[in-house]
C-alpha cells in the first residue's frame, strides 16, 4: 500500500429537486456576479434553466448565460467564454449539464484567473496557479467532474483533446437529482455508465496493487453500476437505479477508487482521447472500443490483478488455470458493454481509420505522454498503434 493525499473539498447536495438550491448555494459562497454556461437548448426548452435562474434572480444574483457546449468540449467555446465572463464582471461560474459542461467551464475558470493562453495548461507547458470559483448542477451521470480535480478540452487547430488536472479546479458545491438525467437517451446513458467504470477500472489495474478497502470499493462500484445501468435501460424512470449511477460516477473519479495505489493505468483514456479527438466520438464508447484489446495486450504482465477482477467483479469461478479465468473476465466485460449497446471495436463507433489514421493516432498519442503511457504496463508508441490497429481489425463476436 502506498501512501496518498485525498481532497474531495466539493459540498454536494443529492437528491431530488436540489437543483432549486442553486441561488442559495451560489450566496452562501458569495457569488454576486455569475457566469451560467450550458450545453444544448434541451435545459432552455423543458424549462430547467429557467427554474435555475429563478433562483439566482430570487437571491439577487445577477447573471449571464452561455450555450453551446458540445461532446468533447472545444477550446473556442471556452475562450468565448472567458471572453464573456471578464466583459460581463462574473466572479463565480456556474453550469447546468454533463461532464463536457464541466469541463468547459473549469477550463474557462483557469483562463480567467491567469494570465496568457488557457490552452498552455492543457499542453502542459504552465500549470495554473488559480481559479475561478465553480458550482454545478449535473444532469447527466458520466465523467465524474463533479468532485474531481480533471477537465479534457479539444483545440480545433490539429484536433488535439487533451487534459489538465489540478485541485484548484474542484467545485465548491454539486447539485445532483437523478431525475434530471431521466431524459438521457439510451445510448448516453450507456456510454456514461461506462465511462464510470472506466474511471474506477482504470485505477483498479494497476502495477502497486491497492488496499484491501480500496479494492472492496472499486469491486463493488463495478457491480452496481453494472446492475443499475441494465435496470435504467429497462426503465428509465427507475429513481433509485439512476441515483446509484450518479452517486458512483462522483466517487469514480474524486480519488476514492485509487487511495493506496500508483495512481492508475490511464492507458484507455489516453488512446480514447486521440479518438475523441479526430472522430468526435462519444467517450465511454471510445473507451470500450479500445478496453478488450488494451486488456488481452497487457494481462499477461498484470495477472493477479486480472484474477481477481475475473473472480471478484465478473463473477468467473477460481481455476487453476491462472490464464483461462482472466480471458474469461475479460469476455464477460466485453459481453456486458455490448449488452448495453456499447461497442467492443473501433468500427462499433462508425468509423474505419485508415492505416494512415491509425498511424497518426499512434503519433499523436505519444506525442501528448510524452512518449509512453501505462503502469500495468509501459506502452509505446509502436504498441499504441497496435492497439489501435487490433481494435479495428477484431470483430465485435471475437
Amino acid at each position: 500500500m502506498k501512501g496518498f493525499k485525498y481532497y474531495t473539498p466539493t459540498e454536494v447536495r443529492f437528491g431530488k429537486d436540489t437543483e432549486l438550491k442553486a441561488g442559495e448555494m451560489l450566496k452562501k459562497y458569495g457569488a454576486t456576479r455569475v457566469l451560467v454556461h450550458y450545453g444544448s437548448d434541451r435545459i432552455v426548452e423543458n424549462g430547467l434553466l429557467g427554474k435555475i435562474l429563478k433562483t439566482l434572480d430570487e437571491n439577487g444574483i445577477a447573471h449571464t448565460e452561455l450555450g453551446g457546449v458540445v461532446p468533447n468540449p472545444r477550446l473556442s467555446k471556452v475562450r468565448e467564454g472567458i471572453e464573456l465572463a471578464k466583459e460581463f464582471g462574473a466572479d463565480f461560474l456556474f453550469g447546468v449539464g454533463g461532464g463536457s459542461v464541466l469541463d468547459s467551464l473549469k477550463a474557462i475558470g483557469y483562463g480567467l484567473a491567469n494570465e496568457g493562453d488557457v490552452w498552455d495548461f492543457y499542453e502542459h507547458t504552465r500549470k495554473p496557479e488559480a481559479s475561478m470559483p465553480i458550482g454545478f448542477v449535473l444532469t447527466l451521470s458520466a465523467t465524474g467532474s463533479v468532485m474531481s480535480d480533471s477537465s479534457v478540452i479539444t483545440n480545433e487547430d490539429g484536433w488535439k483533446k487533451r487534459g489538465c488536472n489540478s485541485d484548484l479546479c474542484r467545485p465548491k458545491f454539486a447539485l445532483m437529482n437523478p431525475e434530471l438525467t431521466m431524459t438521457v437517451n439510451p445510448y448516453q446513458t450507456a456510454s456514461g455508465s461506462a465511462d464510470i467504470m472506466m474511471h474506477t477500472m482504470e485505477r483498479y489495474f494497476n502495477r502497486l496493487g491497492s488496499m484491501e478497502i480500496t479494492d472492496s470499493i472499486a469491486e463493488g462500484l463495478l457491480k452496481v453500476v453494472m446492475k443499475n445501468t441494465k435496470k435504467v435501460l429497462e426503465d428509465p424512470t427507475d429513481y433509485n437505479a439512476r441515483a446509484e449511477i450518479m452517486w458512483c460516477e462522483a466517487l469514480s473519479h474524486n480519488g476514492l477508487t485509487g487511495c493506496g495505489t500508483d495512481g492508475g493505468d490511464w492507458s484507455c483514456h489516453r488512446l480514447e482521447h486521440e479518438l475523441g479527438g479526430l472522430y468526435d466520438v462519444a467517450h465511454g464508447a471510445g473507451l470500450c472500443a479500445i478496453w478488450g484489446t488494451w486488456a488481452r495486450m497487457v494481462c499477461d504482465d498484470l495477472p493477479d490483478r486480472f484474477y481477481k477482477f475475473a473472480v471478484n467483479v465478473m463473477d468467473v469461478e477460481p481455476d487453476k488455470d491462472e490464464m483461462k479465468v482472466i480471458y474469461e473476465g475479460i469476455r464477460r466485460m466485453e459481453e456486458f458493454f455490448r449488452s448495453i449497446g456499447m461497442p467492443t471495436d473501433i468500427k462499433g463507433l462508425g468509423v474505419v481509420p485508415t492505416g494512415e489514421e491509425l498511424h497518426l493516432l499512434a503519433e499523436k498519442c505519444a506525442a501528448a505522454t510524452g512518449g509512453h503511457i501505462g503502469s500495468a504496463l509501459t506502452l509505446y508508441e509502436e504498441d499504441m498503434y497496435r492497439i489501435y490497429k487490433d481494435a479495428v481489425d477484431r470483430s465485435e463476436d471475437k
